[in-house]
């Protein structure tokens, strides 16, 4: 792995696989809470036509803990993608991922994105009197004192609940290491990474989010419906969605090579990576 280090002195690791050559799209990968970059595993086989850039967002996996918040993984993010002048970029984002994902393209480096897939999250993830598309406040809650009072039971129940359940015996292997993941991070640097992501309300920034956006929808998902999925194609200028019908909350994981042919068909249907674009838009 490689890393950075961030405008607040915290040490991002991330890996940096495939062509760099300039006719390469990069596809910069987010991965959900309590995960990291290995989450993705199942992309490598990218590599051989797509730049991939994954990244242990901040609080998880090898990156810095402190400061574990969705603005400050969204700010080391930016600054990754500006370090390593990524242009026509294509931002996937996973569960928290497409929280930090929607923050990036709402920034600076927007215009060095040309298209994003969110997988299987919503706008806001506490519901509200106005909003039912996410979690309730006692189940919100429930979680918040799980992660505080016996965080590796919690862990790794998550880590079977994450796939379709129940959990198939084909998925039994990757399930128990999704447990083993999750637990190996600090309670600490998760709890106060879920408390941040349990505030963010997405909603009025996803009508400024232009680009091309793919929503993967896991079918037999445990946190989101197909309504989700529904309200994000019509909050998002331009999007479309589709729907995993063998996968829960980690279609990525559980149909790897449809997903995978899912986003190389989505990148084919973006205009082509330009080397100019960039220079004539930003002037550098």
């Amino acid at each position: 792995m490689e890393s950075f280090t961030a405008s607040d002195g915290g040490v991002i690791a991330y890996r940096d696989e495939g062509p760099s050559d300039l006719s390469a799209r990069p596809l910069v990968l987010l991965h959900g809470l309590m995960a990291h970059g290995g989450f993705f595993r199942e992309q490598a086989v990218l590599a051989e036509q797509f730049r991939l850039i994954t990244v242990d967002l901040r609080g998880q996996g090898r990156s810095a803990t402190a400061n574990a918040t969705v603005e400050r993984a969204a700010a080391d993010v930016t600054e990754l993608v500006e370090t390593l002048d990524l242009r026509d970029a294509i931002g996937i984002g996973w569960s928290l991922g497409a929280t930090v994902l929607w923050q990036v393209l709402a920034g600076p480096v927007a215009s060095r994105f040309a298209g994003a897939v969110v997988v299987d999250m919503t706008a806001r993830v506490r519901n509200a009197a106005d909003w039912d598309l996410g979690l309730s406040p006692e189940a919100c809650a429930a979680r918040s004192a799980a992660i505080r009072d016996d965080y590796r039971t919690f862990a790794n129940n998550a880590g079977q609940a994450i796939f379709a359940q129940p959990v198939a015996e084909a998925q039994r292997a990757t399930a128990d290491w999704a447990s083993a993941e999750f637990a190996r991070n600090d309670p600490a640097a998760i709890a106060q990474l879920w408390a941040s992501l349990e505030q963010q309300d997405l909603r009025p920034l996803l009508s400024h989010i232009r680009h091309p956006t793919l929503i993967v929808h896991g079918a037999q998902s445990q946190l989101y419906g197909a309504d989700t999925a529904d309200h994000l194609v019509a909050a998002l200028p331009n999007a479309r969605a589709v729907r995993f019908a063998g996968s829960g909350h980690a279609p990525h994981l559980e149909e790897p090579a449809l997903f995978n042919r899912t986003v190389t068909e989505f990148a084919a249907s973006l205009p082509p990576v330009t080397s100019t674009k960039m220079n004539c838009e930003t002037g550098g």
